[in-house]
């Protein structure tokens, strides 16, 4: 009875992590990809928990939970981190560019 319940949580956890994995592909900005992919990463953590629990070998997937959780924090850091420098630094190139185009704008005008 037991294996039942935890086998029809498992599929509707499955399930909902194919329901994130469309926030993943079609978010319509960088920081909705990010977190879909973290939330797919602590849902597939909680899966193979459960996957432990079925082969009464929870000891084993525990560690391996854990290792995967440690790496889809490390991840979803890292790409937040190079999104955010790759935005500061597009914002800081257009920037400049804006100032050059000003500053030609400024010169083919003349003196008044």
């Amino acid at each position: 009875m037991m294996d039942t319940f935890i086998l029809a949580a498992a599929v509707i956890l499955l399930l909902l992590i194919l329901a994130s994995l469309a926030r993943v592909v079609g978010g319509p900005t960088i920081g909705d990809r990010i977190l879909g992919g973290n939330v797919v990463g602590t849902k597939t953590t909680v899966l193979l928990l459960l996957i432990g629990i079925l082969y009464s070998d929870l000891g084993m997937f525990v560690d391996i939970a854990i290792a995967y959780a440690l790496l889809n924090f490390i991840a979803t850091l890292g790409a937040t981190k190079f999104f955010l420098r790759r935005r500061n630094t597009d914002e800081v190139l257009d920037e400049i560019f804006h100032q050059q185009e000003d500053a030609v704008d400024t010169t083919k005008g003349g003196p008044s």
